[in-house]
């Protein structure tokens, strides 16, 4: 499932886990992409935001995350309802490839997948994620086990720590594989046009949402 030199498409974080806006590419990596980007239907009204693009190892765009709603940080703060202060859904589009031979032809590249849709979403979530009652120097050893988790999960999307959930992909309905966790949900699928989508998110319900083929993706630079 790993297919690309930068695999998890996130932007550094700044020191203390705020997330650093000016680290994000700009539109250029997306519109090189030879496939469609995919982000929440017009149902979303809020702010929409470009993260980074993942490419494979002969450099073709693979795959790129789309945000919605606020920015987050990586520190999983709540208010004083017990809520996440932060709400947000950040949508995952990744090309569907078939295994195939690398540009320079010394080996194969992996194809990619549900699975994969679903493994960059978990991780995804988990770049935005730290136990409040962890030390620092603990989180890169946390952030491993996890990584290694997500990967786990992804690899068993029918497996018990999944359900099946419909939601909307471009007014059609389609089966998406989802599950919770105590610091967000991540769900996967795949689309008609070619395409995986996965997505992660926190305060904001993943039953609500809608996907949707963005037109012109050169309207978020």
């Amino acid at each position: 499932m790993e297919t690309t030199s930068g695999a998890v498409a996130q932007a550094p974080a700044a020191e203390g886990g705020q997330q650093v806006p000016s680290a994000r590419r700009t539109v250029d990596g997306y519109l090189q992409a030879p496939f469609p980007w995919y982000g929440l239907d017009e149902a979303f009204t809020g702010p929409r935001w470009l993260m980074q693009v993942g490419t494979s190892a002969d450099g073709a765009v693979e795959h790129g995350s789309i945000g919605h709603g606020d920015e987050p940080s990586v520190k999983n703060e709540a208010g004083s309802t017990g809520e996440p202060k932060e709400k947000f859904a950040v949508v995952v589009t990744v090309a569907a490839n078939p295994s195939r031979r690398s540009a320079d032809g010394t080996g194969l590249l992996e194809a990619t997948s549900v699975s994969s849709a679903a493994w960059l979403a978990g991780v995804g979530l988990l770049s935005f994620t730290w136990p409040g009652q962890m030390d620092h120097s603990l989180r890169d050893d946390w952030l491993d086990q996890q990584t290694e988790t997500a990967w786990v999960l992804a690899d068993d999307l029918e497996g018990p720590d999944w359900s099946t959930l419909s939601l909307p992909v471009d007014g059609v309905p389609t089966p998406f594989h989802y599950r919770e966790s105590e610091f967000g949900w991540v769900l996967a699928g795949s689309t008609q046009e070619g395409v995986h989508v996965g997505a992660y998110g926190r305060g904001m319900s993943a039953y609500g949402l809608g996907f949707a083929m963005i037109k012109d993706i050169a309207e978020y630079a």
